[in-house]
């Protein structure tokens, strides 16, 4: 089961930045482009991303330069008095406060470190397969700062809010530091209380984590880590052996898990229907699966999956919940298989969007059609990773995103 301990955080002086954090704040750098980047260090030049994005986009390895850069900011930082480490190891409670359609959530979360180990250990389990460039990237980061600048977000089974309710007193009194994001309220208080500590240790230690969001992050972690112990001995203990973890519950209301949406670019609704026909039918709205929306003439169908059991031929080694994945028959049966084999005869272009709105847009630009999915549910996301399998890409987008430069976790 996973190790939790605190650990002395890094953080934004919050006697310079007494107006909160908002300015300095950041989204996760690897949804980020040089435009947003560039926009997020207009409001100040101290935005964290001037060194957690020094490449864009992170998808491979960029120029020694780059990370060189980062680390020189990094300690300039700190030399300054803009960046401060706590004098002593603590956890973060840390709650985001935002809306969705209408309703009102909190998603109660806390910070810690937790030991790295392999996912053969069943401790921490991911959900999504990774790539080499984006692994590069960040290794090279965390080399040169030494440090875990962005947190990896992970999620545990917690049904009698065992661990919300050993938190629960910290957050009536007035936040540590706080900041506003994309809309998003990002509040953290520090506990230092060995005894509330110990609470959520004790609880952590018969559940598993889920990465929800960071596989690479926390794979880069792992050879970090590898590196340093054959370089020499290195304690059980050594911050290099942990990685930095924003840790929310899978029963916690405000966990929201919301569609990431497909749109197949330059291609017709007639194509697809055309292609698709073996493995869907058009239906009534109330029994979808999903809805198609054509980009240039802006007519939408209901489709329901005729077909599910081809899953069980085409991957027969999956396992029995990555066969209940709309992701999965959407991408293996009816995108690989009856599209792109059967239909146009080459891969299909596909983008990725996380909005309706979006999808509609990017479908009308790019003459093709949206392909509006259903979320992913908790049930499902846990099964397949106890079972070892991955899920397709972009299956799951957990909303909202995690603010970047609340923490940071020093690796020395």
């Amino acid at each position: 089961m996973p190790e939790i301990s605190p650990f002395a955080a890094i953080r934004f002086n919050g006697k310079k930045f007494s107006g909160g954090l908002s300015d300095v704040l950041a989204p996760p750098y690897d949804v980020l482009s040089e435009a947003e980047k560039s926009a997020l260090l207009s409001r100040h030049s101290r935005n964290i991303v001037a060194v957690d994005l020094p490449h864009v986009p992170p998808k491979s390895v960029g120029p020694p330069e780059a990370y060189e850069r980062s680390g020189r900011f990094l300690h300039e930082w700190l030399e300054d008095g803009t960046l401060v480490r706590d004098p002593e190891p603590a956890i973060y409670v840390y709650h985001q406060v935002f809306a969705h359609e209408g309703r009102p959530y909190t998603r109660r979360m806390y910070i810690a470190r937790v030991r790295i180990t392999a996912f053969s250990e069943g401790a921490v389990l991911p959900h999504e397969k990774t790539f080499g460039g984006p692994k590069e990237d960040r290794l090279a980061l965390m080399k040169t700062t030494r440090c875990n600048l962005s947190p990896i977000f992970g999620i545990y089974p917690d049904p009698n809010h065992t661990v919300d309710g050993a938190l629960e007193g910290v957050v009536q009194r007035t936040p540590d530091a706080q900041g506003t994001l994309d809309g998003v309220q990002n509040l953290i208080w520090m506990v230092t209380d060995g005894s509330i500590v110990r609470r959520v240790v004790d609880a952590m230690a018969s559940v598993k984590v889920f990465i929800a969001d960071g596989h690479h992050r926390y794979e880069t972690a792992l050879k970090y880590r590898d590196e340093v112990v054959a370089a020499g001995n290195l304690p059980e203990d050594h911050p290099a052996r942990f990685v930095m973890f924003v840790l929310a519950s899978m029963d916690d209301p405000g966990c929201l898990i919301l569609p990431y949406h497909r749109v197949l670019l330059q291609v017709s609704m007639d194509q697809v229907l055309e292609a698709w026909r073996p493995g869907i039918d058009v239906v009534e709205a109330v029994r979808r699966d999903l809805t198609l929306h054509e980009g240039c003439t802006g007519r939408e169908l209901h489709l329901r999956f005729t077909s599910r059991t081809k899953l069980a031929t085409l991957e027969p080694t999956e396992c029995a919940a990555w066969q209940t994945l709309d992701t999965a028959y959407i991408h293996r049966y009816l995108i690989e298989e009856l599209l792109s084999k059967r239909g146009s005869g080459s891969e299909v272009k596909i983008a990725y969007v996380k909005s309706r709105q979006e999808a509609v847009r990017t479908a009308k630009a790019e003459v093709g059609v949206a392909v509006l999915v259903r979320p992913t549910q908790m049930d499902q996301l846990r099964a397949v990773s106890e079972s070892g399998g991955v899920m397709p890409q972009k299956s799951t987008y957990f909303h909202p995103k995690l603010a970047t430069g609340l923490t940071i976790h020093p690796l020395y």
